[in-house]
């Protein structure tokens, strides 16, 4: 199945950084140990798990020649043969490659679509959704810049998630997410369809990217609240301009220092993403099928209000939950995302 050379050369690394962990004198060097340490554990853990049944096999299958120890084999063998292919699964998995980003802090962008006022209500309910998913799971959620409307909904929201496996499973959420409801706005009481679009990126480091001063604008501007509500008198808010792409960044917090401080970290996860993105597009031929591919035009998910359901189009699941979905009860659907890539990847790695 899987050469036993390769799984030594597992076994053994991650006893090396266990060493290597105790002689670290730096903080940046135990950090970096400690996220490769963290990677490996499940893995190393899987090969025990295999190894052991393995092992327990064939100790199990030789007892059958003691003819007082016969019966106890023959109650057991089934027992170990039904878990073989269990743990060579969880195996397998566990020895898929995995996304450099996954283990991430992620950055949250949602923006309405088409839909006028509605569609920009809907945005601030996928906020709340997110919000609450991230409450669910224990992440930390911080709203880094929000643009409101005079209905209560959003111009767009940028947030930044922490905690463990954020990036893992909220990259799955790129796309376009569409809604069809009557809107509070209508009163005629028809359904209206109207759409958001949310991108997921991964947080990037400053050694992940490189921004020289030269390749950007810094322009300082009076911060304004909602409808001109709250004006601050003082040229606090940041926009920063990357030349070389064109993308622009704003931070309208009361302090311009952490106004840059945030705006360069959007900046950064940008254009780690567009990175990632090209290095993608070289694989664009095995991608096609791909469940994360996160391409922000691409329509993912449609929640229907009037029938209570909410369906992922990339995956063909319709879930009759939308209050809890909307809630924050993402689970069940994220769940069936990563099984699906999984099981792309496995077939990847068999073909």
């Amino acid at each position: 199945m899987i050469p036993e050379a390769a799984l030594r050369e597992i076994t053994d690394r991650f006893e090396f950084l266990e060493a290597k962990m105790g002689q670290a004198t730096s903080g940046e060097e135990i950090a970096r140990l400690s996220r490769e340490y963290a990677e490996l554990k499940p893995v190393v853990a899987a090969i025990a798990d295999w190894r052991a049944v393995q092992v327990g096999l064939a100790e199990t299958e030789a007892l059958l020649a003691d003819p007082e120890m016969r019966a106890l084999a023959e109650d057991e063998l089934p027992v170990l043969k039904a878990r073989l292919p269990v743990v060579e699964q969880a195996l397998r998995l566990a020895l898929l490659p995995k996304d450099s980003a996954d283990a991430r802090p992620a950055m949250l962008e949602i923006r309405p679509g088409t839909g006028g006022e509605e569609a920009s209500l809907f945005a601030g309910d996928l906020l709340r959704m997110y919000q609450r998913y991230a409450e669910t799971r224990g992440w930390r959620f911080e709203v880094l810049e929000e643009s409101a409307t005079e209905l209560g909904g959003i111009k767009e929201v940028i947030a930044r998630v922490e905690g463990e496996g954020v990036f893992a499973r909220l990259k799955f959420e790129s796309g376009v997410h569409r809604v069809q409801r009557v809107p509070v706005t209508e009163s005629g009481g028809r359904i209206h369809t109207s759409a958001a679009t949310v991108a997921v990126l991964p947080e990037a480091e400053a050694v992940d990217i490189d921004i020289p001063a030269s390749d950007i604008r810094i322009d300082t501007m009076r911060a304004s609240g909602a409808g001109g509500q709250h004006v601050n008198t003082t040229d606090s808010a940041v926009r920063i301009t990357h030349l070389p792409t064109g993308i622009i960044v704003t931070s309208s917090e009361k302090s311009q220092h952490r106004n840059r401080e945030i705006a360069m970290g959007v900046l950064r996860a940008r254009l780690y993403d567009l990175k990632r993105q090209a290095a993608d597009a070289e694989r664009a031929a095995a991608r096609k099928g791909q469940v994360g591919s996160g391409d922000r035009s691409e329509r993912i998910r449609t929640y229907n209000f009037p029938q209570g359901r909410m369906t992922d189009h990339r995956i063909n699941l319709t879930l009759y939950k939308l209050d809890q979905v909307m809630q924050g009860d993402l689970d069940e659907v994220i769940d069936a995302l990563i099984a699906e890539d999984q099981a792309r990847k496995l077939a990847e790695v068999a073909g």
